[in-house]
């Protein structure tokens, strides 16, 4: 009788975990999401810090495109470089020369600011300059970034770029 009860005792006993070891897993996987997450976000951070600066090296060569096509300066707005409505062809108020997401001025967790230079008023811009900050700085990217017809990017840690900033490395 005596073997019966500690047979049916062991046999409980390795069929399961007990709570100890389960809060050892537990622990353990916090520990180790504790350690990965912040690279992640970090990892995550570079790639759109990266992603803005290719988004400007794309905007600066699109003006010079479209400083060609049109012959009328560069473009007025962002959103006179992104693409016609479907059906219809390139106009100079639609180009078409950049994709919808980064003629809304939003992509990879930057914002982008287009400022025209139209010294005469004339509606033909004689130069551009593009801010791209992060939307959460802090959160989607700490660099911001500035290029201007000079096509010459420029970065600031934590506060807007101007063409003052320190020149991005290549």
């Amino acid at each position: 009788m005596c073997d019966s009860i500690h047979a049916r005792r062991r046999g409980t006993r390795d069929a399961g975990f007990s709570l100890i070891e389960l809060l050892i897993v537990v622990t353990v996987i916090l520990v180790i999401a504790a350690i990965a997450i912040p690279s992640l976000m970090h990892a995550k951070m570079a790639a759109n810090e990266a992603s803005a600066v290719s988004a400007l090296r794309t905007l600066s060569t699109t003006e010079v495109n479209y400083d060609a096509l049109y012959s009328s300066g560069y473009s007025p707005t962002l959103d006179a470089l992104g693409p016609p409505p479907p059906g219809s062809v390139a106009t100079q108020s639609k180009a078409g020369l950049v994709d919808e997401e980064l003629a809304s001025g939003i992509r990879g967790g930057y914002h982008y600011l287009y400022t025209a230079i139209d010294p005469g008023g004339n509606g033909r811009p004689t130069g551009y300059f593009v801010n791209a900050n992060p939307v959460s700085p802090g959160i989607t990217g700490n660099w911001f970034f500035f290029v201007d017809q000079s096509n010459v990017i420029r970065q600031n840690y934590g506060s807007p770029a101007s063409v003052s900033s320190t020149p991005a490395p290549r």
